[in-house]
């Protein structure tokens, strides 16, 4: 199985801003979670600076839930990246 990293770079006022998005966020998360798209997901703290989402799906679903992520669209991700990551133990 591919696996997918996509990695959120995070707005300075991120933690401020996303409540108001963190619902809809969420739902999708959870949505992709459910079909088994999205393994693992959550943001690194002590700085709340970086997310990190586990995929198991092809990079056309990974892009699409970034092109709809209400993180992204309203600006609390500054800018992502998708990487195949090379499981070796898991």
């Amino acid at each position: 199985m591919t696996h997918l990293l996509l990695e959120y770079a995070l707005a300075e006022d991120y933690l401020e801003r996303r409540e108001a998005l963190r619902a809809d966020h969420l739902a999708r998360a959870r949505a992709a979670h459910g079909r088994g798209e999205l393994l693992l997901a959550g943001a690194l703290p002590d700085p709340y600076d970086r997310a990190l989402l586990v995929w198991a799906a092809p990079q056309d679903v990974v892009e699409r839930f970034v092109a709809e992520d209400p993180y992204v669209r309203e600006g609390l991700v500054t800018s992502w990246t998708v990487r195949p990551w090379n499981v070796v133990i898991g």
